[in-house]
């Protein structure tokens, strides 16, 4: 049975400020990299599906859920949660501004359909985006995900950024 990657802390980034769009990609890029999950070239393939793609990645309003497909980029599966100071547009014709962006990051296509559907599960509930968004904590934003202590686990794979 797949379930949503693991969270460690230094996959989740509390109040970043950000620029634009890109900026705030490029932040669930930097926190995936820091987990161990993917190399720093990740960051670039979001930002190139969305770029190609267009926002369809913003699934539901001030949620913006950054992934690509699996390539050699991604060392394991991976889960990042960046909040933003002040929501930022991504394109989308109903859903912007973005609060939250969840990078996602798996290693084969099964699980990239299965994990995408775990964390649509984790966000049904109509006001869980802006209790992330004003979430103080990452043990808070695992909390809110459904996710206990051992989705903490994976923080032995940390590397530099």
């Amino acid at each position: 049975m797949t379930t949503i990657p693991p969270l460690p802390d230094t996959a989740v980034v509390l109040g970043a400020q950000v620029a634009d769009w890109r900026a705030a990609v490029r932040e669930a890029g930097r926190a995936l990299t820091r987990s161990g999950a993917t190399r720093s070239e990740y960051a670039d393939r979001m930002i190139a599906v969305i770029e190609e793609f267009g926002a369809y990645i913003v699934i539901a309003p001030g949620l913006a859920l950054a992934h690509a497909r699996p390539g050699p980029d991604v060392r394991h599966e991976g889960l990042a949660v960046v909040t933003l100071a002040t929501a930022v547009p991504f394109g989308h014709p109903h859903n912007d501004p973005v609060r939250v962006v969840v990078g996602l990051a798996v290693s084969n296509a099964e699980e990239h359909v299965a994990s995408v559907a775990k964390l649509a599960n984790a966000f049904n509930d109509g006001g869980i985006v802006g209790r992330i968004a004003r979430a103080k904590t990452a043990d808070e934003v695992r909390e809110l995900l459904g996710l206990d202590a051992a989705a903490a686990a994976g923080s032995g794979d940390e590397v530099p950024a």
